[in-house]
């Protein structure tokens, strides 16, 4: 296995500009603190990037505009925000002093807030392979974005504090198949974003969040034998449907 955090303070260290990746459902859950302040402690330009914007309201977007600087919405699916992103590279380069191109951008951030799926919307190609399941990118890539611009590609790192299991899962760095406790991550789900899983599985809301589940197996037909239903297989429906960004 590699040793991520040698990657990322390589990348820290070689770049002119740094991107952290934020996911736009999540993203006090998604800042990362310790990279924040290893890219402060070397004298380097942040950009907030927060990714997947099209799974959020304008308004939302707006309240972390206002504390987040300088920030950039962008949705790599529906190819949102990458002008603008490469606008405020350049013009933090340029206020920066930076004059060299091309600019080494590095790419930091959470396993799986959408790092290869931002960079491949960005160079307009498939230069960085992706998937919905965390710890897909292993090592660091090198990308030509344009003649200006050169991206850093890294694993998503995960802080050193940070064991919160069902957080993990949520945010997409432990993936649906490897939950150890599905149910209690969708009912934290459902506690965080109240009647929003209810209401794409098309299920009544209730005080008790098992019983949702249960509906939701019921309704997609993912029973047991004998009749009963599969919490298990549903809860890990939900996760899936939610890491892939479909539960909106």
């Amino acid at each position: 296995m590699p040793n991520f955090w040698k990657i990322v303070n390589d990348t820290i260290h070689e770049a002119d500009i740094l991107l952290l990746l934020l996911d736009a459902r999540l993203v006090e859950e998604t800042r990362h603190e310790e990279i924040e302040e290893k890219v402060r402690e070397e004298g380097k330009v942040l950009i907030y990037v927060v990714t997947k914007s099209d799974l959020v309201k304008k308004e939302s977007a707006e309240k972390w505009k206002r504390k987040l600087h300088p920030c950039v919405f962008v949705s790599a699916k529906e190819r949102l925000g990458t002008t603008i992103l490469r606008e405020t590279i350049l013009m933090e380069a340029k206020r920066k002093g930076i004059v060299r191109e091309p600019l080494i951008v590095g790419v930091l951030g959470y396993p799986n807030v959408g790092k290869s799926s931002l960079i491949n919307a960005l160079s307009g190609r498939s230069a960085a392979s992706t998937s919905i399941l965390s710890g897909h990118t292993r090592g660091s890539q090198k990308i030509r974005m344009d003649n200006r611009i050169t991206i850093l590609d890294t694993p998503g790192v995960i802080p050193m504090g940070d064991k919160d299991r069902v957080k993990q899962t949520i945010i997409g760095t432990v993936d649906f198949t490897k939950s150890k406790a599905p149910d209690m991550v969708c009912m934290e789900l459902m506690r965080m974003f109240p009647g929003k899983i209810e209401r794409y599985y098309g299920v009544e809301a209730s005080d008790d969040k098992e019983k949702t589940i249960e509906d939701v197996a019921i309704k997609g037909k993912m029973m047991k034998k004998g009749g009963f239903p599969d919490i298990d297989r549903a809860a890990r429906k939900i996760i899936k449907d939610w890491q892939s960004g479909k539960i909106k």
